[in-house]
């Protein structure tokens, strides 16, 4: 992300936090609004439920102000053409698109689509900005440069006799580049060696652990997105075998055993996207509504992991958490 994107950013997120809190409630609709939900993963699906909270907390309810049309790819995501060709042949108002299925929003043509993505939507070519989407479709961004930037500094911090570590990301994922470039860069400065392990479908992750396994990395950084968090069960099993500490973007690592995790709290920035949808379901364009990013950001780390792992986490780190899972 370009210094001059991320000023425009900042400067959007700020008036966008300051009006969050103010809310228009929903109306009766004459009819129920239909909503297609686009997920690249599998049920149980944590993010859908985030959503249907949102649209609660704006006043809508289920069956009586909407239904929505639910279709998952399984991380298939050859799939997304025939999917969303499903749901617009089931006449649905706007589609909502999760993880890597919002790179489906172009195939919806100029229909609104509404995304929830850990990458970057530009890179994707979802929107042609963040202040102007400028296309069919708007909504939310996790990927933040200076969060993969943060992941790397508490790593160290909370080992800081690491020398090498795995990174373990899916390079198809848009903004994986940049992620890793911005990880690289950090780690020089702090003397930190990076080796990156991709994986690409959910049988790569067992050659890429045999690797991880053959070489001198002693920490491992995984990075978000649907591929990894479906398969998070798998890498946190996988670093408390090889005593390797771990970091993620996302607290629901640390829930699953990881070590740390850092980054926004999935559950509101899915909620939010609710307030997207209610503006397009009154009559607003998705061209006209800026891209955000969580505003909110948390800190988990998991001691019962760090016990296993025989770590004594420095109690700056701990007082600076803001969850402790034991």
């Amino acid at each position: 992300m370009s210094d001059l994107r991320r000023r425009e950013f900042i400067t959007l997120l700020g008036a966008a936090a300051a009006a969050w809190p103010v809310v228009t409630r929903a109306q009766p609709r004459e009819k129920l609004a239909r909503i297609g939900y686009l997920s690249a993963s599998s049920p149980p699906d944590n993010n859908f439920a985030s959503f249907l909270t949102g649209m609660r907390a704006l006043g809508y309810a289920e069956d009586r102000d909407f239904v929505v049309e639910v279709r998952y790819a399984h991380r298939d995501y050859t799939r997304f053409p025939v999917l969303v060709e499903e749901l617009l042949r089931a006449r649905v108002d706007l589609i909502l698109a999760a993880g890597p299925a919002s790179r489906a929003a172009p195939l919806a043509g100029s229909f609104p689509v509404v995304f929830g993505f850990s990458g970057d939507p530009v890179d994707a070519g979802i929107v042609a900005s963040f202040a102007r989407p400028g296309g069919n479709a708007t909504g939310v961004s996790f990927l933040s440069l200076d969060l993969s930037v943060k992941r790397v500094d508490l790593l160290k911090e909370a080992k800081p006799a690491m020398t090498r570590v795995a990174v373990l990301s899916n390079p198809d994922h848009a903004g994986d580049a940049s992620e890793l470039k911005a990880t690289r860069e950090t780690a020089d400065a702090l003397g930190l060696v990076i080796e990156h392990f991709e994986v690409r479908t959910d049988a790569s992750f067992d050659p890429a652990f045999a690797a991880i396994a053959q070489s001198k990395c002693d920490g491992l950084l995984a990075f978000p997105d649907a591929l990894t968090n479906f398969n998070r069960q798998k890498i946190v099993a996988f670093a408390l075998r090889r005593r390797l500490p771990s970091i993620f973007g996302w607290k629901m690592y640390v829930e699953a055993g990881g070590f740390m995790s850092y980054g926004p709290i999935q559950h509101d920035a899915f909620a939010r996207l609710a307030v997207y949808v209610d503006k397009i379901l009154k009559g607003a364009k998705p061209a006209d509504l800026p891209v955000e990013q969580p505003t909110k950001l948390e800190m988990a780390i998991n001691l019962k992991t760090a016990k296993a792992l025989g770590l004594e986490i420095p109690p700056g780190l701990i007082l600076r958490a803001d969850e402790l899972i034991e």
